[in-house]
């Protein structure tokens, strides 16, 4: 790989990342204080473990986006991939301000089941373009489902 395609991926990274920086605006005035506040169900994880594993998810959210944006300089038709990739990016922004910034578990419930189905559909969008870019995505459905089951169940116990 050259230092140009290192941009690129790095790039990729960053612009996946930022969804998660604009998220923590309005999570981590909200840990320690609201959401300290709730009733959280028995299978709630401990806060530290959000940060590594959000991180982790963008990176290969980063990765994929990269895989994709490669298929399209090769001609590919990758443009409804990559606008699905950016509405469930904007999703995945909103969904905190929804949540810890409205301080509102019903707005996030409301807010994460769309982005669930972005996400779907962005898996869908890649495996036709890249099987590899398709699979790294997995582990963000996986922990998106695993976020709207404690998302609801919050919304429940409060």
């Amino acid at each position: 790989m050259d230092l140009k395609e290192v941009g690129k991926l790095l790039l990729a990274i960053i612009i996946s990342n930022l969804a998660g920086a604009i998220g923590s605006i309005f999570t981590f005035t909200s840990i320690d204080s609201w959401y300290a506040t709730l009733i959280r169900p028995e299978f709630s994880p401990p806060n530290w473990v959000f940060g590594p594993v959000w991180t982790t998810l963008y990176v290969l959210m980063g990765i994929s986006l990269y895989l994709i944006w490669k298929k399209y300089e090769e001609g590919k038709d990758a443009k409804p991939a990559l606008a699905i990739f950016s509405v469930q990016w904007a999703l995945n922004a909103a969904w905190s301000f929804l949540f810890f910034g409205l301080q509102s578990p019903l707005y996030g419930l409301i807010g994460i089941i769309p982005l669930w189905i972005a996400i779907v559909l962005m898996i869908r969008s890649y495996y036709s373009l890249s099987r590899n870019a398709a699979l790294l995505q997995i582990p963000y459905l996986l922990w998106v489902s695993f976020a709207t089951i404690l998302n609801a169940s919050i919304w429940m116990l409060n």
